[in-house]
């Protein structure tokens, strides 16, 4: 029995994460939960962060999955070393692999990183750079307008283009040439993002770096799956449904359309 990748968010954030997982891991089965019902996490404390990705772990646990990837990165920042000393499995975040792929990519050693109010307070984006290149000088932004403009499906719109714009103007003046968006949610917006802030700064999407470390963990504890048919993934959200199944059907695109896929509906908490 083919034992899957847990991966959980506190919203539809994660299949940015997802969806490199199902292209560069196309056999491994994917269990996958939303909490958009209590979304976003960004402005919560960081124990009640804790605590509801303490309750997703706790539900997720029943499918035996080999790996748990917390792609949240208020998540990872406040609660990753906790989820790690509770459970047996690897527990992968996503800021260390955003922060080496910047650190790579980075010429000037100028670093933005834009996120939620929980992510930026941690700071765990300028310790994990730091920690990789002490030179470097980190810029941190809150962006706190992004997360429900994708949980809406609003992705690119005049209203996302203002919140956008209005957002990162206090970016624009600095010489960062790399930017990590420090939320999974924000990939959703990249061509905005893209766009508001000019062709000299490259876009640092965590979900590539997250999905070949999952790959590399996988790979040296002989755990990546070898099953010739194609994996039943599995989808469940906290609140509505509707918007969150129209949400995935539209960012997985094909790779959804070619795969069985469960829609569930869990109680938590």
């Amino acid at each position: 029995m083919q034992q899957p990748i847990a991966v959980l968010d506190s919203g539809v954030g994660g299949l940015t994460v997802v969806r490199e997982v199902m292209r560069q891991l196309p056999r491994e089965k994917i269990i996958y939960f939303g909490d958009t019902a209590r979304t976003p996490y960004g402005p919560r404390p960081a124990e009640e962060v804790t605590r509801f990705t303490r309750e997703i772990v706790d539900y997720l646990i029943q499918f035996r999955p080999k790996m748990i990837v917390i792609a949240c990165n208020t998540a990872t920042a406040v609660a990753l070393e906790d989820i790690r000393s509770r459970v047996t499995i690897p527990v992968v975040g996503v800021i260390h692999p955003g922060a080496r792929a910047a650190n790579g990519r980075t010429q000037s050693g100028v670093v933005g990183v834009i996120g939620t109010e929980g992510t930026i307070r941690s700071a765990a984006y300028e310790h994990a750079l730091k920690g990789l290149s002490p030179n470097l000088e980190v810029i941190s932004l809150a962006c706190p307008r992004f997360v429900p403009l994708v949980e809406q499906g609003n992705f690119r719109s005049a209203e996302t283009y203002e919140v956008v714009q209005s957002s990162l103007e206090s970016l624009k003046c600095r010489q960062l040439d790399t930017l990590i968006l420090g939320c999974t949610h924000y990939p959703f917006l990249a061509d905005t993002i893209s766009e508001v802030m000019g062709n000299n700064v490259t876009l640092i999407n965590s979900a590539d770096e997250t999905a070949r470390e999952i790959s590399t963990i996988l790979h040296d504890r002989n755990r990546l799956a070898r099953n010739e048919a194609l994996p039943v993934h599995q989808f469940f959200c906290s609140g509505d449904p509707r918007m969150f199944k129209t949400i995935a059907q539209q960012w997985l695109g094909e790779q959804i359309e070619l795969t069985p896929v469960v829609w569930q509906v869990p109680q938590i908490g």
